[in-house]
């Protein structure tokens, strides 16, 4: 069993995943000093499993977003004094057991580690890699150094450092956002290999409507002076 990091907690947003957010609650909790679990509007019974499982429960009424989930749930871990907020989803596809990696990069001093699964040789379906491929490559050239996989939910963030980027986005558009507004404010990033499990869950991503919203948010995001890549770092 690891070690209980003490000064994190995981932030898992929901919408319907009573079937594997009580695994990931329980495999969190060997691992960070508490979970955050955010019910975005599900209408089984997503809340009253994470909470038998030992997560605190925040619920919206209907769904407001991933984005909007995540920020209520690192706002909360804050105000519980947590310096360090793990991200991941609560469908199981981002295994809890490969946060090792994340918190030895935040030891050498990154304030975001991001989980890359295009260097891995992770199994995702071929529509989904060449996506992200693409959006990616359009990350990194507004942030004028290489973003080996923008659109990864699975991070560990320096919570003290995100109160400074100012994040608007309530959807999917959040993991670019976040990432683009960490090296526009200076933060050290690091990528760090994974795997995700892709089983029977369904995706919560419209793709028309989303896509929509991403296009939305990177048409009003200006090209900038890149930092220089010596701030960047991979690692296993």
């Amino acid at each position: 069993m690891s070690t209980i990091v003490p000064s994190t907690i995981a932030v898992v947003p929901c919408l319907d995943e009573a079937d594997g957010v009580g695994r990931v609650v329980s495999a969190l909790l060997r691992r960070v000093a508490g979970v955050i679990v955010v019910d975005d509007g599900s209408t089984d019974e997503t809340a009253e499993v994470a909470r038998r499982c030992g997560a605190e429960v925040l619920r919206h009424s209907h769904p407001l977003g991933k984005g909007a989930a995540l920020a209520a749930g690192w706002t909360r871990a804050r105000e519980l004094g947590a310096e360090w907020g793990l991200l991941l989803d609560g469908d199981g596809q981002h295994d809890p057991d490969e946060s090792e990696p994340f918190f030895r990069q935040a030891e050498d001093g990154a304030q975001l580690i991001i989980g890359d699964r295009l260097s891995s040789g992770d199994p995702m379906p071929w529509v989904r890699r060449q996506t992200n491929r693409w959006v990616s490559r359009r990350i990194s050239a507004l942030a004028g150094c290489p973003i080996p996989d923008a659109l990864c939910g699975y991070r560990l963030v320096h919570l003290p450092s995100l109160d400074r980027l100012r994040l608007h986005s309530r959807h999917y558009e959040i993991e670019s956002e976040m990432t683009l507004a960490a090296v526009r404010a200076g933060l050290r990033l690091a990528f760090v290999p994974i795997r995700s499990r892709y089983g029977s869950e369904r995706s919560k991503i419209r793709p028309a409507r989303d896509t929509v919203r991403w296009f939305c948010w990177y048409l009003g995001v200006h090209p900038m002076a890149g930092r220089s890549p010596s701030r960047i770092r991979t690692g296993g």
